[in-house]
């Protein structure tokens, strides 16, 4: 979207008061105390007691909604097929899934990180760009199609270490390579010959991985054990190959209305909202300019809401795929269309307020901070909605059968406060101990998104994170009281050693980090200012890593080896958990992803080390601290 205004800038028992999950191996009980053990002087029929049962529902339905995403791909039949292993076995750190399925898995999250790391430099484009695409349709399809017939195999595969030695080793030098060639423009390793020559230790890189994953026997007998599937998979690839030029004139922009049926619809639609809303409304339907004569906006192919129906029709055909077990069929398919409708009426709500902001006064908050968060704002609210759906409403959601609690000796109001309880987890057959991991981190997102949607280059409600985070630490603190929040002297030095490495390529490479920040602050009354700074420094201090090390550290890593993740000892993560948390994590931080990465394994190794959070959450703490600092000090507000 483009802002023509030149204005317009830039088995469980259950015993109250308190749950108690019995473990299947020799790990000792964990406890959680639940809400009604503390609010067991209360009568059950006072109004208080009612409201605050029900004030915490939402946010437990939306962490058990978020755990049954990550869930449905890290079920508990899936984490045997990765590790080989029984629920209750907990493998080494360095453990390679043995097994063909988690093998398979293994070699498409090193590719995945290859191409990150290989496309992080802006000359290596050509190396992934036509390649890519192919390659990640055909495996998708070849995964999709193949699923049961791959994981019906249990054979034992030896990993071969060297071959996966020799294929970091041509990674590394395809990365320096295109690294010195795009810092030296005019040197000769941006020649044609010099190209071909890192296509083909890419190409070697890409075979040595397989080879090291799978012998070449292994290859050949399971393609024909997967024969037709491997082969409608290439066909898949070939395909995206060559449907990539034509899909990608489908964001040319043309003078014509009739070119783009949802791009002309999306532009009536909001036409139609904004005309009772604005007397002195101005339409070119040419352009697709729309607005007012203070405020116009040019309403561009993306801006039709293709992207988000494409994400929403993924989402719930994923989502429906992963818990077909759990759904009524042919029911549940008609929420599809519904969640279509509903993104491309919020597309149409969201640019109808783009216009009304930029019209109100705001062109910056309307275009930098609205128009860039409302898109990702209304497919979470339709991803929730959809995933929730699916778990309450009864047409959709096949019955589970569940003890019943008819013959417990408990009292009728400990059994109601006990099933209130528990039935978010039934749901989502999640464990019990999910929202005090994952809501404090959700605060944090959903803050995070009203206070961006309502800033423009100067982000002044940052402080409502940092408010939202310690809420949710605040209500959720009785249930951190078995973690172990101790530290020693490794932790803070981690911390030091994350920070050098943050700061290094503003040092050494010379890429510093413009921003607006500093002059915006600086524009603020005093008092103004060192509150935000204030607000700002105890966020990356306190809640930021209490609220990630939980989300990522806690749940994430954990859950990925066992679905009662809270049974899973920290010093028994597996190196797999290490890493897809550690992605996860990086992933998080934007620009800064690779950076994020070594961050997220440095906090990791240092919770393995002992088995305690407080190792981690000291580190992440002390990192964030010396760069507040360092920020203050020096003035790099690029790095916040």
């Amino acid at each position: 979207m483009e802002v023509l205004h030149p204005g317009a800038g830039h088995g469980a028992r259950v015993e109250l008061p308190c749950l108690r999950t019995q473990t299947l191996g020799p790990a000792p009980a964990t406890e959680f105390p639940c809400d009604a053990n503390r609010r067991c002087s209360r009568s059950r029929s006072e109004p208080g007691h009612r409201r605050n049962l029900v004030s915490c529902g939402f946010a437990r339905s939306v962490a058990f909604a978020v755990a049954e995403v990550i869930g449905g791909v890290l079920n508990t039949h899936t984490n045997r097929s990765l590790t080989g292993t029984t629920r209750s076995q907990s493998g080494p750190l360095l453990r390679i899934p043995r097994f063909l399925i988690g093998r398979l898995y293994l070699l498409a999250a090193i590719l995945a990180v290859d191409c990150a790391f290989i496309a992080a430099i802006p000359h290596a484009a050509p190396l992934l760009g036509p390649v890519a695409p192919s390659g990640i349709v055909a495996l998708a399809v070849f995964f999709g199609l193949g699923y049961f017939r791959l994981k019906a195999q249990h054979e034992y595969i030896q990993f071969r270490s060297r071959l996966f030695y020799a294929h970091l080793l041509c990674i590394t030098i395809v990365f320096f390579v295109n690294l010195f060639a795009h810092r030296n423009p005019d040197a000769r390793l941006n020649s044609l010959p010099a190209l071909l020559l890192s296509g083909s230790l890419l190409l070697a890189a890409i075979v040595l991985l397989a080879l090291a994953c799978f012998p070449f026997s292994v290859w050949i007998k399971t393609a024909r054990d997967t024969s037709p599937i491997w082969q409608y998979s290439a066909l898949a690839g070939v395909a995206a190959w060559f449907l990539r030029y034509p899909f990608q004139l489908l964001w040319i922009h043309s003078s014509s209305p009739n070119v783009y049926l949802l791009q002309g619809f999306t532009f009536r639609c909001v036409q139609a909202v904004l005309a009772f809303l604005l007397p002195n409304l101005v339409v070119d339907a040419g352009p697709f300019v729309i607005g007012t004569p203070r405020f116009s906006v040019s309403v561009g192919a993306p801006c039709s809401g293709i992207e988000g129906l494409g994400l929403v029709l993924v989402f719930t055909i994923v989502w429906l795929w992963f818990f077909r077990r759990e759904n009524r069929f042919p029911q549940a398919l008609l929420l599809i269309p519904c969640a279509l409708a509903c993104a491309f009426l919020l597309n149409v709500a969201r640019i109808s307020a783009l216009i009304l902001i930029g019209n109100a006064g705001a062109p910056d908050v309307a275009f930098v901070g609205f128009h860039s968060q409302a898109g990702w704002i209304a497919f979470t609210l339709v991803a929730l909605t959809f995933s929730m759906a699916t778990q309450r409403l009864s047409w959709v959601r096949k019955p589970i059968s569940t003890p019943t609690l008819a013959h417990s000796p408990l009292s009728a109001p400990f059994q109601l406060a006990a099933a209130q309880i528990q039935e978010p987890a039934r749901l989502a057959g999640e464990s019990p101990a999910t929202p005090a991991y994952l809501i404090p981190f959700l605060a944090i997102l959903g803050a995070s998104f009203i206070s961006k949607s309502a800033s423009g280059y100067f982000e002044w409600l940052y402080p409502l994170r940092f408010i939202a985070a310690a809420v949710a630490l605040w209500l959720f603190r009785r249930h951190y009281r078995n973690l172990n929040w101790r530290c020693d002297w490794l932790a803070p030095l981690t911390g030091v050693a994350i920070f050098l490495l943050w700061i290094a390529p503003g040092l050494f490479l010379h890429q510093p980090q413009s921003s607006p920040l500093g002059a915006a602050l600086a524009a603020l009354s005093p008092a103004a200012r060192y509150s935000w700074i204030a607000l700002r420094v105890a966020a990356a201090v306190f809640t930021v890593p209490l609220a990630e090390e939980l989300a990522f550290r806690g749940y994430l890593a954990r859950r990925i080896m066992a679905r009662e993740f809270h049974q899973v000892s920290f010093t028994r993560l597996s190196l797999l958990a290490i890493a897809l948390s550690s992605l996860a994590f990086g992933l998080l931080h934007g620009q800064n992803w690779l950076l994020g990465i070594v961050a997220g394994l440095a906090f990791s190794v240092v919770l393995r080390r002992r088995g305690r959070i407080g190792d981690a959450v000291v580190a992440h703490a002390v990192s964030n601290l010396l760069l507040a600092v360092w920020v203050l000090s020096r003035g790099a507000w690029g790095l916040w």
